[in-house]
C-alpha cells in the first residue's frame, strides 16, 4: 500500500506515520505535502499512490481547494476537527474521516474500510458528493469563541477574543497579546484557538502566529516572495508569511 499524506503539522505527520506502520507494517509513505499549492501540483503530475490522508486546514488554505482543481479518483481519509454534524456528513458521503488526535482503533477501521472498497467496482466517492459536502459545510452556521479565561497572579479574568491582537507560540507555550500589549498564557494548542475563532477576523500567518485583522499596521515585502506583518502592538519577533501563503493572506486582508 502506497500512501500520500497532506498535513502541515509535523507532530501530526509523525503520529500518523507511527500509527500507520503499527497497523500496516508494509505501508510505504511516498510523499508528505504541507500546502494546497504543492498538493495540486503533485496530484496533477504524479501517480502510483493508493490512498491519501488529507488534513482539511492547511497553512495556505482549505484542502477542499485541492479537490476543486483535481478529479479525485483515489480514496481519501480526511483528518481534522469539525463538529459532530459535519462528521456524519463525511460518513454519509462515503468519505472516511478521522478526528484528531487520531486513535489507532479508528485508523484501523478506516484502513479496513479502504481495503473493502478495493474489491468494489464502485468509486469511493464522486465529484458531485464532494461538491455536496462542500455546500453542506459552508452552509453551517458556526459559532465562534467570544472570550478566554486568563490568569494573572491569583486572579482569573475573562478577556474578549476581539481584545487579542495576536496569539503566538513561545517556548512551546501558547500566549496571547492584547491590544493593550498585555501578554497572557493560554491553555491548549494554537490550532485549537485557530479553529475556535472567526476566520474572517483572525488569520494563521505561520506556525507561530495567529493575527487579528485590526492589529495589522502594514506589510513589508520580504525577499523570495514572502511578507513581514507589522502589528500594533509590535510583536517581539518578525511575523513572516511564506511565499505560498502570501496571496491568500493579501486576499483575506483586502476583503470588505
Amino acid at each position: 500500500m502506497k500512501a500520500v499524506i497532506i498535513e502541515d503539522e509535523n507532530s501530526a505527520v509523525l503520529n500518523l506515520e507511527h500509527l500507520l506502520k503499527a497497523i500496516e507494517p508494509h505501508i510505504k509513505i511516498i510523499e508528505v505535502i504541507d500546502t494546497v499549492t504543492d498538493a495540486i501540483d503533485y496530484f496533477q503530475n504524479k501517480s502510483g499512490y493508493d490512498i491519501v490522508f488529507m488534513d482539511i486546514h492547511l497553512a495556505d488554505g482549505n484542502s477542499f481547494e485541492i479537490l476543486k482543481e483535481i478529479e479525485p479518483v483515489t480514496p481519501i481519509i480526511f483528518t481534522t476537527a469539525f463538529d459532530q454534524y459535519a462528521i456524519q456528513a463525511f460518513k454519509v458521503n462515503s468519505i472516511d474521516y478521522l478526528l484528531k488526535p487520531i486513535q489507532e482503533k479508528e485508523l484501523k477501521n478506516a484502513i479496513d474500510k479502504f481495503k473493502q472498497s478495493q474489491s468494489s467496482t464502485q468509486p469511493t466517492f464522486s465529484q458531485e458528493q464532494v461538491k455536496g459536502l462542500l455546500n453542506l459545510l459552508q452552509g453551517q452556521k458556526k459559532t465562534f469563541r467570544q472570550s478566554y479565561l486568563v490568569q494573572k497572579g491569583d486572579t482569573l479574568t475573562p478577556v474578549a477574543s476581539k481584545d487579542f491582537a495576536f496569539f503566538f507560540i513561545q517556548n512551546g507555550v501558547v500566549r496571547g497579546t492584547t491590544n493593550e500589549n498585555v501578554i497572557y498564557h493560554l491553555d491548549g494548542k494554537l490550532e485549537d484557538i485557530e479553529n475556535e475563532l472567526n476566520p474572517e477576523e483572525f488569520f494563521r500567518a505561520n506556525r507561530q502566529y495567529l493575527i487579528q485583522r485590526t492589529a495589522i499596521k502594514n506589510l513589508s515585502i520580504y525577499f523570495n516572495g514572502r511578507l513581514i506583518v507589522n502589528t500594533l502592538p509590535k510583536a517581539k519577533e518578525q511575523i513572516i508569511v511564506s511565499k505560498a501563503n502570501a496571496p491568500k493572506f493579501k486576499t483575506w486582508l483586502n476583503q470588505a
